[in-house]
């Protein structure tokens, strides 16, 4: 069992609220985010009766529209230098939606809830991270 020494407990103690705050926000949302998506290819095909390329086009365009947003999102917070509430309004969309998966009764809602999902984690990620690196002393 590994034991904490004294000179690394301060490192520990001193980060700022924002870290811990982003880091604890981004933990529970990526539990809850992977709760569904690891399911839902599952779901589609064995309840829904989703062909798989119909899958592959959700989650496709799904990671597509995240991995745009991101860039768009960093430039907008960068410009703005308004990160938190880019933040905020990401992981309020994604925890919003959430809900919406387990009310879903055709592959269109289930598609439409997944791409929602994430735009909120294409907004969200890039001033999130600036968050936490503007809160840190280098």
């Amino acid at each position: 069992m590994a034991t904490i020494t004294k000179s690394s407990q301060p490192g520990w103690r001193a980060m700022p609220r924002n870290v811990w705050a982003v880091s604890a926000t981004s933990f529970f949302m990526d539990i809850s985010s992977e709760m569904v998506i690891n399911i839902l290819p599952l779901f589609l095909a064995n309840v829904l009766g989703v062909k798989m390329n119909i899958i592959g086009v959700i989650e496709g365009l799904a990671e597509t529209t995240a991995s745009l947003l991101k860039i768009f999102s960093g430039w907008l917070s960068d410009k703005l230098r308004a990160r938190k509430w880019l933040a905020v309004s990401g992981y309020a969309l994604s925890a919003i939606i959430k809900p919406l998966f387990y009310f879903a009764t055709t592959w269109e809602t289930v598609a439409g809830a997944r791409w929602a999902d994430r735009v909120g984690k294409g907004i969200r990620t890039a001033p999130r991270d600036a968050l936490v690196a503007d809160s840190i002393d280098a």
